[in-house]
């Protein structure tokens, strides 16, 4: 298994999941993940064949307390549900996403799924191009996504916990996803990645 040491993370990245997960890493830190042909991670709450979650991703145990993780995600967007991904995995049944994604009528939008047995699927804004900033926040024992236009000002895209047990909430694990559950595969880049200690006073401020 390759780990990856990124400049701006205090953590290695492993690729783990149920596809390959190739990545590069450029002079300027800018991480390239190849998401396989009809790789996803979604448990379908309907129970249907699509309850498979197959996709590799890049991830790795993040230091304990507070902290923020983001990044500016490029998605070459050409199938429904090709998505770039900030990801918090806690195991096979239990995860969430920020996903950058294509939506059924070819709009990018900003996605966010959790999952805790099975996954939700709830759908944010459009956004305008195929780029978009990306963060996702731990304080305490819960966790937020946001994202933003210019890295500056965020909207918060969710709120949650995974509920997880307390014993295994210093094992929950952050990375990176490149997904194509109907397409042929991607590149996706996450350029600008960033990682801070502690979280935003209010998470609906912006900030």
């Amino acid at each position: 298994m390759n780990e990856l040491i990124h400049p701006a993370l205090p953590f290695a990245l492993s690729p783990d999941g149920g596809k390959g997960c190739e990545f590069s890493l450029d002079d300027e830190g800018a991480l390239t993940l190849t998401g396989e042909a009809y790789s996803d991670l979604f448990v379908d709450p309907a129970g249907t064949s699509l309850d498979r979650p197959d996709a590799g991703y890049l991830v790795g145990v993040p230091p304990q307390g507070d902290f923020t993780l983001s990044a500016r995600v490029t998605v070459p967007f050409e199938s429904m549900f090709d998505a770039g991904v900030l990801l918090v995995y806690s195991g096979r049944e239990r995860f969430a996403k920020a996903c950058f994604e294509l939506s059924p009528q070819r709009e990018p939008m900003a996605v966010s799924v959790v999952t805790r047995g099975v996954s939700d699927d709830a759908n944010g804004r459009v956004i305008d191009g195929n780029t978009l900033w990306l963060r996702v926040t731990r304080t305490g024992h819960t966790w937020a996504f946001h994202t933003s236009s210019d890295g500056e000002w965020w909207d918060m895209l969710r709120y949650f916990t995974l509920d997880e047990p307390s014993k295994d909430r210093d094992e929950v694990r952050v990375g990176f996803l490149a997904q194509s559950p109907a397409g042929e595969g991607l590149k996706v880049t996450f350029a600008q990645i960033a990682y801070a200690e502690g979280a935003p006073g209010d998470l609906r401020d912006g900030r």
